[in-house]
């Protein structure tokens, strides 16, 4: 008899987004006392810090490596519930993959792989029994999307899309009729991808700052949250406002509320209703929103 098709093991969320610091310092202050994530060792990478909202979300913050240049985002990583099965699952489909999972002292496991543009991403398997987070401040528990710069929308919707199954969400840009960001949620989950396909200024006549701003507005992690206003109203009343940030809170063309905040290195934090409060521009949502 023929082999059985191996089946693609369930995506069930986020897992975290890794960056990169030039001041870990000022970086631990923003991610600790204005996130309000919790701070714990990093059993992938010994030189890391994770700061985490959940028992199974997190930011990962790496030193910066040399020639970095403007880039401050490392990796994007989803949950799933088998990794050696996802590394099989791809490996089957001709995607190039390592040898074997890692596993973590904290009974973690995970792989990495590169997606059609470049982009590093992980898949991890949680431990069996995560360790409780203790974020009483965090200013939001659920990370809902993550976002990277996008050049293809083709090219990386044969592994986003093809290979892993990820689904329609919403779509819209700026000005009708032409297509800035796709959203796509897990097969199994309701987080979602956020592909930023707005191109970045000419490096030749732009200054690097200014560079490493726009490419941190497109490569971001989103906390979703009740209301935004009354998180804002949180963040005013704690002193937690420091550094760069949007001057308040405003409804995106989604129709959702929302807050942007900047780390130290410019990779952007989004603070996003769950839930629409106006009809979204450009396209209709088409599955349902993350649950608070």
């Amino acid at each position: 008899m023929p082999d059985r098709p191996i089946a693609r093991p369930k995506i069930t969320g986020i897992s975290h987004l890794a960056v990169y610091t030039s001041d870990p310092a000022a970086t631990d202050h923003y991610y600790r006392e204005i996130i309000g994530a919790a701070k714990v060792p990093d059993p992938e990478n010994p030189q890391g810090v994770r700061y985490a909202i959940n028992s199974t979300q997190f930011i990962e913050v790496l030193p910066l490596p040399e020639g970095a240049g403007i880039n401050r985002l490392d990796h994007t990583a989803w949950n799933t519930g088998d990794a050696e099965g996802m590394r099989k699952y791809l490996s089957v489909k001709a995607w190039k993959v390592p040898g074997a999972v890692t596993r973590g002292a904290d009974g973690s496991r995970w792989f990495e792989v590169k997606d059609p543009e470049g982009n590093k991403v992980q898949f991890v398997q949680p431990p069996d029994h995560p360790k409780v987070t203790d974020a009483p401040n965090a200013i939001g528990h659920h990370i809902i999307h993550v976002g990277f710069l996008v050049h293809s929308r083709a090219d990386e919707d044969t592994f986003y899309r093809d290979l892993l199954g990820f689904r329609p969400y919403w779509f819209g840009g700026m000005v009708e009729g032409k297509i800035d960001w796709v959203s796509q949620q897990t097969p199994n989950s309701h987080d979602w991808l956020e592909y930023m396909l707005s191109s970045m200024p000419p490096a030749s006549t732009t200054p690097p700052e200014k560079l490493q701003h726009q490419l941190g507005v497109m490569d971001h992690l989103s906390i979703g949250v009740g209301s935004v206003p009354e998180a804002y109203k949180v963040l005013e009343a704690g002193n937690r406002l420091g550094g760069v940030h949007d001057t308040g809170p405003k409804i995106g063309k989604d129709g959702k509320y929302q807050f942007n905040l900047y780390d130290p290195d410019g990779i952007r934090t989004e603070l996003m209703n769950f839930h629409a409060t106006e009809k979204p521009c450009c396209s209709p949502f088409t599955a349902d929103d993350p649950a608070e």
